[in-house]
């Protein structure tokens, strides 16, 4: 039986899927031009959307460190997941809020050695609370009622979908993109996402959603072959969070914020359960924030957000992680 604290919440189920050709033709076909303050996510890669740090900077800053890393927690996929594969830097499209520069290294637990040319992907809600692809399902504060018949045994409208899939995996209402994003690793194991700062929703604090595929390879059809060898959460600290609450847009939303002590999923471990390093002008977060980490995973695991205690699966081999 699932553990119903550790479940993601779902705002309701719907009834239409988006194939995996479809969302790549809508890759294909360019992103949508940006607009207000999430045009600032498309500055140059030199420098941060927050100007006060480098890529550069943030990269030497994780490569700095001399001791390996414990395993990296497993975490829930949650009901929001798609299988887009849409290869791109900058996920923003139309979405408005705080720009954030996302810098993300994947290294072996083991050996810590950089994982290489391996998939890093990211997925997360918009500063109202909502998710592309699930837009008339809203951020728990009501939405738009979902129309139609749910399919055959699906969870009722209204709570969390009834176990299975890390959470139980909700039927996409739309054919939207916006916000989700993957980009192989480099030699050094890093990938740089454009985006903006998320907003929240019922039951969760502040977060973006991750999955790191290895073994495969980057081809015209996505990224083929491989497993899915960890699953997790990126965290933001309360600080940075309260700080955004006075800033359009997200100020409208007005759903009841969960703090991240609060937070049923986040497992409290700091760096190895997710939280992001932040860097920003505290006196002016709407002119941008850069967050970086370092996750430490096991390659060889599958670990796809299914089933097990704490929000994460139980690795399918299991490394002995350094200091």
């Amino acid at each position: 039986m699932t553990n119903r604290q550790h479940d993601e919440p779902d705002n309701a189920v719907v009834s239409r899927a988006l194939t995996r050709r479809r969302a790549l033709t809508l890759a294909g076909a360019g992103a949508v031009a940006l607009t207000g303050l999430g045009a600032a996510a498309h500055a140059s890669d030199r420098t941060t959307a927050a100007g006060s740090a480098t890529v550069g900077a943030v990269r030497a800053d994780a490569l700095a460190a001399t001791t390996c890393m414990q395993l990296t927690s497993e975490q829930i996929e949650g009901p929001y997941y798609l299988d887009y594969e849409l290869f791109r830097r900058n996920v923003v499209e139309d979405r408005t809020g705080i720009p954030l520069l996302l810098v993300l290294r994947a290294v072996d637990a083991t050996t810590c050695r950089p994982l290489r040319n391996s998939a890093v992907e990211i997925w997360h809600c918009d500063a109202s609370g909502v998710y592309s692809g699930y837009t008339q399902t809203g951020n728990g504060g009501g939405g738009t009622p979902p129309t139609g018949t749910p399919p055959t045994g699906t969870p009722p409208t209204g709570g969390p979908p009834s176990g299975g899939g890390g959470g139980g995996h909700a039927t996409p209402t739309d054919d939207l993109t916006w916000l989700r994003g993957i980009q192989m690793t480099d030699h050094e194991g890093f990938v740089t996402f454009r985006t903006v700062f998320p907003g929240w929703y019922t039951g969760r604090a502040v977060h973006v959603h991750t999955k790191v595929h290895t073994g495969g390879t980057h081809t015209s059809a996505g990224y083929t072959g491989g497993r899915t060898c960890h699953t997790g959460q990126f965290y933001f600290a309360e600080t940075a969070v309260e700080a955004t609450t006075g800033v359009t847009p997200y100020s409208a939303n007005t759903v009841t914020r969960t703090t991240l002590d609060e937070d049923g999923i986040y497992p409290g471990t700091g760096t190895q359960g997710g939280l992001l390093k932040l860097v920003y002008d505290h006196r002016h977060i709407q002119r941008g924030v850069a967050g970086h980490i370092t996750m430490a995973v096991d390659p060889a695991a599958t670990n796809d957000g299914e089933d097990a205690p704490g929000g994460g699966a139980a690795p399918t081999s299991t490394p002995t992680a350094g200091a």
